[in-house]
C-alpha cells in the first residue's frame, strides 16, 4: 500500500473459535453451451462441476462446489489435490 491509511478491518473471534482458515486457490474452465448457460469445472477436482446463467452465477456456484469438496476431504483428513496449472489451450480436431 502506498503511503495511505490501511483500509483492511480485522475480525476479532472469542478465543472458544479455534477454526483456523486457509485460502486454496484452485483453476478452472467456463465454457459456454449452445443455450448461453455457462458450465463451470474444476479438473483438478473430481466432480466439481456446475452451472449458472450468468458467469457470475457460474463461478458463485463452483466457489461453493469447491468449498464443499474441500471442506469434506479435509473432515476426512485427505489429502486436497494441488496443481500448478501450466497452461490452458484450444485445439482443433478435424473428423
Amino acid at each position: 500500500m502506498s503511503g495511505g491509511i490501511d483500509q483492511r478491518r480485522w475480525i476479532e473471534y472469542p478465543a472458544s473459535v479455534k477454526r483456523v482458515l486457509k485460502i486454496y486457490e484452485f483453476p478452472v474452465v467456463v465454457e459456454k453451451d449452445e443455450k448461453g448457460y455457462f458450465f463451470v469445472y474444476a479438473p483438478s477436482l473430481q466432480g466439481c462441476y456446475t452451472q449458472g446463467r450468468s458467469l457470475e452465477e457460474a463461478l458463485k456456484n463452483i466457489r461453493e462446489v469447491i468449498q464443499l469438496h474441500v471442506e469434506d476431504r479435509r473432515a476426512l483428513k485427505e489429502a486436497v489435490p494441488y496443481r500448478k496449472p501450466v497452461s490452458f489451450s484450444s485445439v482443433e480436431v478435424r473428423v
